[in-house]
């Protein structure tokens, strides 16, 4: 069932019965599918992970962009299992803290193969990360160079260039990201002071669905290229963030179709950088997990009928609080007649004791639901456990890894 949300107290026709067909999203994994999840005797709430999907979804990217280091963003699933298995497949990673370097470095992966991506980062975590072999740190304030300056001496910095992300579902720019005059000014201050202006980055925005923006965003970093090369500056490194948007419930721009446009504006470019470096997260893990709860409650309000789950915002499902509700996540239950049976349009609320803690609304959902049924929400992989705390005493969810090489519990 789909997920369609309204976050208003608009009223809900709470009587109505309809009968729907199955939702309009792709069939999960076989690892993930309600007979397989069904199986899995843990208590609830749980994320249950298939890192085979993650393994196939990184194939996907590097099939369609074979001119491009991979680094994954540590920050949408910093489980170890997925690390693991992104490293096995040739995989580096983007950091944005120390805490997250720790976490690569103990699978093993050298800091000298890692980006620090965060533009602003704390004096000590500079001093940190250079002293474990980091180099390459992400920079986009005069503030910021004179610190990498200072802690990072030496090091290469990479400037944040602004560009378009009113595609995505969650923009970055008002925070990161400065203008092509303000780029220039930085790598050139960045060469007085004893640095190496190592490249330019972007990000388009998480969830973006516009399949040219960061070809728009490529040519807008060409600009940068051609007014540095007149100061005598030639980058070394092109690095286009991620944004690579996951299938929810709804179609969204292919790896492919994206990958096209990524070519042909760097075959545009006054000059090709010897790396080029994409950061995807989302786009890897998000299809690999199920979040699996378990119903808690079930009541009739003013606007129709709730169902309140042991899983909510605080813990695990921050991005469908985040926007409102509006987040179209695939609902699944685990009644045997949940495809063909009388729904409503349920709230599907969390376990906390705010109010906020309400992920759905007008969630199509059997109209016979019962404490102990279990609801499914998929495409749960992304930012799920990262986002999770420990509100109201409900602790994150385990994950429980389903497929791949390591089957087993985190």
């Amino acid at each position: 069932m789909l997920a369609t949300g309204r976050p208003s107290n608009a009223a809900v026709p709470g009587t109505e019965l309809r009968r729907r067909g199955a939702p309009a999203t792709a069939p999960a994994p076989s690892a993930l599918a309600s007979t397989s999840l069904r199986r899995i005797h843990h208590q609830t709430p749980f994320l249950a992970c298939d890192v085979g999907v993650v393994e196939e979804s990184y194939r996907q990217v590097q099939r369609h962009l074979p001119a491009f280091t991979i680094h994954y963003a540590v920050k949408c699933n910093p489980a170890p299992q997925v690390l693991r298995a992104l490293a096995a497949q040739g995989c580096q990673f983007e950091v944005a803290s120390i805490g997250e370097l720790s976490l690569v470095e103990a699978i093993g992966a050298p800091g000298s193969a890692v980006l620090f991506s965060n533009p602003v980062k704390a004096p000590a975590a500079v001093a940190a990360a250079h002293r474990r072999g980091v180099t390459r740190f992400a920079v986009d304030s005069a503030a910021e160079v004179h610190k990498v300056a200072t802690q990072a001496p030496g090091a290469s910095v990479y400037v944040r260039l602004a560009v378009d992300d009113s595609s995505s579902l969650f923009p970055l720019s008002r925070k990161f990201g400065v203008g092509l005059e303000e780029s220039e000014r930085l790598l050139l201050l960045a060469r007085s002071l004893g640095l190496t202006p190592y490249g330019v980055t972007f990000h388009v925005g998480s969830q973006c669905t516009d399949a040219k923006a960061w070809q728009k965003a490529i040519t807008r970093c060409g600009a940068l290229l051609g007014r540095l090369a007149e100061r005598g500056v030639r980058l070394q490194m092109l690095d286009i963030g991620g944004g690579f948007p996951a299938r929810y419930t709804q179609e969204v721009p292919s790896i492919s179709t994206i990958a096209d446009g990524i070519t042909t504006a760097v075959s545009e470019l006054p000059y090709t950088p010897a790396l080029l470096v994409a950061e995807p997260g989302r786009s890897l893990v998000a299809t690999s997990g199920v979040m699996v709860t378990s119903i808690i409650g079930v009541a009739e309000r003013d606007d129709g009928p709730w169902v309140y789950l042991d899983a909510g915002g605080y813990n695990g499902m921050m991005e469908a609080v985040q926007t409102g509700g509006r987040w179209a996540f695939p609902l699944r239950t685990s009644r045997p007649d949940g495809g063909t049976a009388a729904q409503l349009p349920f709230t599907v609320t969390g376990p906390s004791c705010d109010a906020s803690d309400t992920m759905f609304y007008d969630a199509w959902l059997p109209a016979d639901l019962e404490v102990g049924d279990h609801l499914y929400i998929g495409v749960a992989g992304a930012y799920s456990l990262s986002y999770a705390s420990s509100f109201n005493g409900f602790g994150p969810p385990p994950l429980v890894v389903v497929g791949g090489a390591e089957p087993g519990r985190v």
